[in-house]
């Protein structure tokens, strides 16, 4: 007799527990939501040694990024919505990377009740250091897709994602 062994994820395994726990439960959402968030993680944890070794978290690595690609000095409730944190977050990112010389503050030319932040000449070759690694990392995960594959589950994902998150930045 010859046996076939098939691949079973993570997910499948949690999956077929729920069905013996709690067999009304229609878990096949969890075909994608799970997944995504189960591969969220894992490439956070090979991005979090990078991020490490520059004593930078994942929360302001994502304040860095909205500086750099937006080419220009942000007001801080701009980096509020960029990032999707919540205002007091965002201020306390901010002093943490001031104070180790990432970003620099200053007080806007024409509404002098408006702070500006823009990023130090440290903190863009910072980022210009992490970002493609990151990129890299999400590529080395999509390996196994053709081009088309990944862009059929880039177009698949960003319906999903429009639904979770109609905001126009």
């Amino acid at each position: 007799m010859t046996s076939i062994l098939v691949a079973v994820d993570y997910i499948e395994r949690v999956r077929a527990q729920w069905a013996e726990r709690l067999p009304e439960v229609d878990t096949s959402p969890a075909d994608v939501g799970a997944r995504v968030r189960r591969i969220a993680a894992l490439l956070e944890a090979e991005v979090s040694d990078d991020l490490a070794a520059r004593d930078v978290t994942r929360a302001e690595l994502d304040v860095l990024t909205a500086l750099r690609r937006s080419g220009r000095p942000l007001r801080a409730g701009e980096v509020t919505t960029m990032t999707g944190s919540p205002g007091a977050s965002i201020t306390k990112r901010l002093d943490r990377l001031e104070r180790a010389g990432l970003v620099g503050r200053a007080v806007h030319e024409r509404d002098k009740r408006g702070v500006l932040v823009a990023l130090t000449a440290e903190g863009e070759a910072l980022v210009d250091e992490l970002f493609p690694r990151q990129v890299e990392h999400e590529r080395a995960a999509l390996v196994d897709l053709s081009e088309a594959e990944r862009a059929e589950l880039g177009r698949l994902l960003a319906v999903v994602l429009r639904r979770l998150d109609p905001k126009d930045y």
